[in-house]
């Protein structure tokens, strides 16, 4: 049988003419900061002081020794890398053994017999770019670095959310694999579901060495605990068996049903297949291959209609609203998310009420732990290709890296059944028709054979269970513009970077793939990554850590354009500029998910950060919650009641949406407030909303306050569920000075970290939010932004708090205050 041997250990970096102990998995920046000798990028403007170390190149050093690679019952010995930061040369013994180009694929050298000092040495990034760049001419991008040369993470070079942090080094393991006769090279599951009959079909790839080549192999497999099992010949190099299995359990998106995964187990041995298809194939086991494979059909529909060409996941026969954010890479160095982080992040996005995760394509393909966590979770997995936001060259190198690169990932990543759809890129087909890449390039190539004829032909003939779409945003054909909002998928940016947060009601567009609204990270967050400085925010280190062009004065317009702009009140403009954030997600997702099924799904940008920064995440770069995190569970929950404007003098329009499978019977009572918290008027409605349906209807004109009116303000409740209509920006309406009383019930006088704080309001308390990180920098509250009214009541619970003092308590709590 095959014999795994890691080599995780024993690697020195070679620095100047020292060698530092260095970390497989790791990278040269994070070898460098164990040692002492740079300091964190991630705090104050540390970055700038790092920026050499991605200008130079670096060499990994180890030995092999004889017994590694010589003798021993196997035949032959691959030296293994499931990943190199990016163009380096691999020597044993001074001799080379190959060179490689590309982060996203996996490298394997024959080093048989071999032994002596081993050699990763890694050239520049920007070098590479640089070389590759020269024989393929000038392409445009959207940011002034080199990512679109070099098949390379392209977010390592910087983003309007990220530092500029170029890697070098070995991000992924690096192993040892002896074998004899035979090994199996890829193993492709193509799983389907037919009238409650589960089917794989295995398509298998076998490797054989030079005194196997004529050795007679066969392949055994087996589906769960024996429930179906298939044994096949190996021909030549090629081996197909096909397993069913009758009444297989669906594989379901959360809150569609449950995630049933089931075992697939290959083994490859030498020998006959046996005659009689109910007995194992006698001989020697070689080599054996495991995953979890679940039983799901996916569907994409992009049929046209009245309103325009859809874009709907049909996922077993069930149309589905996706609610999802997108991914991006959760560290700057990768290597550092490890399983456990992986599964963190991915609960906290699952706990959110999203049910599908866009991986971007800036970003990488992510390790199988992401995708396992996704599959148990059910979270349905939209990937990029790795193409973001600029004219890639089609010529030679890249043209085979990037052909290269896809077959191993789709092959790779084909057994989970949380993946649902292939993207060939981001931004890309927007790009070349409306930034005006179309003239600058004078018909030189741009990407788009890759994301319209390669990319689709791979994922045709390797995965075609699953949907492929051209890009994001995409409206199908160049019928119509890219990111028409009535065709196929639709960024909307113009919001954030132009206009005020209401204007998302003004489309319904088919599916929003991206939007997103900023926010500076947690308290907590900004004091560990700005030691000392006297936060403000033009702050130098909170301009350092705002990447984005204008973010600020984005940020700042958008605050206005509903409050007052705090002057000279850091934790005033800090919570603010949260409320905002939040409050401009809510506003999208209540309205397009009202109107389902024309719109089919929308994807929050972001739900993560890869390192401390004010940005569109929902989790901060800490790992902590932003308010828009619980604003996330509000309106991606199954029950959303919500109040929006309307057209005209139609006044404000109630939408009551059930995306649970079963009837929603639901009494809504509505009533026109007054500033003082006083009732004008009220109305009740009884609304039943079909499962996986959304009603909408027109307010009762008693219960709509006066158009601009400043003094009544509009609400609704059922059950548990609650929305806020004012007819004026906050800034014009007539707050009360916010009174409220405020109890502190900590058990076992506050030393488990737990408190509870009871809040009682005695006048309209709007959008109150406890900082729970300001008790403590690992405290969390369990709720975001809550609107209470006279006498009303509410508990929010904390744990982690190291401060539990009604006053601490008390200077974490923020609220709106009168103009």
């Amino acid at each position: 049988m095959k014999e795994v041997v890691p080599l995780t250990e024993g690697w020195s970096l070679r620095h100047s003419e020292n060698l530092l102990p260095a970390q497989v998995p790791g990278c040269v920046h994070t070898d460098l900061l164990t040692a002492g000798l740079i300091p964190d990028p991630f705090i104050g403007v540390n970055e700038q002081e790092v920026a050499w170390i991605g200008q130079r190149a670096w060499t990994y050093v180890r030995d092999l020794r004889a017994a590694d690679t010589v003798g021993g019952p196997h035949e032959r010995t691959d030296l293994v890398f499931d990943g190199l930061d990016t163009a380096a040369t691999v020597t044993l013994d001074g001799r080379e053994l190959g060179r490689t180009r590309n982060m996203h694929r996996r490298y394997r050298f024959d080093v048989t017999g071999r032994h002596g000092p081993l050699a990763v040495d890694f050239a520049s990034a920007y070098d590479e770019a640089a070389s590759v760049r020269a024989l393929t001419g000038e392409r445009p991008n959207v940011y002034p670095e080199p990512f679109q040369y070099i098949r390379k993470m392209a977010c390592s070079f910087g983003w309007d959310w990220g530092p500029t942090l170029v890697t070098a080094g070995m991000w992924r393991p690096v192993r040892l694999e002896r074998w004899s006769t035979a090994r199996l090279a890829d193993v492709r599951p193509l799983v389907t579901v037919h009238d409650g009959t589960g089917r794989v079909e295995v398509r298998v790839e076998v490797e054989r060495t030079a005194q196997g080549a004529a050795r007679p192999l066969a392949v055994r497999a087996t589906v769960g605990d024996g429930i179906a099992k298939a044994y096949g010949v190996v021909e030549g190099e090629h081996a197909e068996l096909t397993l069913e299995v009758p009444d297989a359990c669906l594989w379901w998106p959360r809150g569609y049903g449950e995630q049933p995964l089931y075992d697939l187990e290959l083994t490859l041995v030498e020998g006959e297949a046996a005659p009689d298809a109910d007995r194992a194939p006698e001989g020697r086991p070689l080599d054996s291959w495991r995953r979890r494979i679940g039983f799901r059909s996916v569907e994409l529909d992009r049929s046209a209609d009245e309103h325009g060409t859809g874009f709907t996941l049909v996922v077993n026969g069930e149309r589905v609203f996706a609610r999802g954010v997108n991914w991006i890479p959760d560290d700057v160095f990768p290597s550092r998310v490890t399983p456990e982080r992986y599964r963190t992040r991915l609960r906290q996005t699952a706990d959110a009420g999203v049910d599908l995760v866009r991986i971007w394509g800036g970003g990488i393909y992510e390790d199988d732990a992401f995708y396992d966590a996704c599959d148990e979770l059910g979270l349905m997995v939209w990937q990029d290709f790795l193409f973001a936001c600029a004219a890639y060259p089609e010529e030679q190198p890249l043209r085979g890296e990037v052909e290269a690169e896809a077959r191993d990932n789709v092959v790779r990543l084909m057994p989970h059944p949380s993946l649902v759809l292939w993207n060939g890129n981001n931004e890309n087909l927007w790009g070349f028709r409306d930034w005006n890449w179309e003239p600058d390039l004078r018909g030189d190539s741009w990407g788009g054979g890759y994301y319209l004829d390669l990319l689709p032909r791979i994922v045709a003939e390797l995965d075609p269970t699953r949907p492929y779409t051209a890009g994001s945003p995409w409206s199908g054909s160049w019928d119509h513009h890219p990111n028409d909002p009535a065709h196929g998928t639709h960024h909307s940016w113009e919001v954030w970077n132009r206009r005020d947060y209401a204007e998302y009601r003004d489309s319904v567009p088919r599916f929003v793939s991206e939007f997103g609204w900023q926010a500076p990270p947690a308290m907590a967050t900004l004091r560990r990554a700005l030691p000392g400085e006297r936060l403000a925010p033009d702050s130098p280190g909170m301009l350092h850590h705002q990447k984005a062009e204008d973010g600020n004065g984005k940020l700042n317009r958008g605050v206005e354009r509903h409050f007052v702009l705090p002057e000279g009140d850091f934790d005033r403009w800090h919570y603010l500029t949260q409320v905002v954030q939040a409050r401009a997600i809510a506003a999208g997702i209540e309205h397009w998910r009202s109107h389902w099924p024309v719109c089919a799904g929308t994807v929050v940008w972001q739900i993560n950060d890869c390192w401390p920064v004010s940005s569109w995440a929902a989790i901060d770069g800490d790992g902590r919650l932003k308010p828009l995190y619980h604003e996330l569970r509000r309106v991606y929950a199954d029950r959303l009641l919500t109040l929006q404007p309307g057209d005209g003098d139609d006044g404000p329009v109630l939408a009551v949406v059930n995306q649970s499978a079963e009837p929603w019977q639901a009494h809504v009572r509505l009533r026109r407030l007054r500033a003082d918290g006083t009732e004008a008027a009220e109305h009740g409605l009884d609304v039943t909303v079909a499962g996986r349906s959304a009603h909408r209807q027109t307010v009762p004109r008693d219960v709509v306050p006066a158009p601009g009116s400043a003094k009544e303000f509009l609400v609704a409740d059922s059950e548990d569920l609650r929305s806020v209509h004012l007819p004026v920006p906050d800034r014009d309406f007539a707050y009360p000075a916010p009174h409220y009383d405020v109890v502190v019930e900590s058990p076992l006088a506050g030393r488990t970290g737990k408190v509870e704080v009871v809040v009682t309001a005695h006048t309209l308390v709007r959008d109150l939010l406890l900082q729970a990180d300001r008790l403590g920098p690992d405290a969390v509250c369990d709720t975001g932004l809550r609107t209470l009214l006279p006498g009303e009541q509410v508990r929010l619970r904390v744990t982690g708090a190291t401060e539990t003092g009604a006053n601490a308590v008390r200077a974490a709590l923020f609220c709106v205050e009168p103009a």
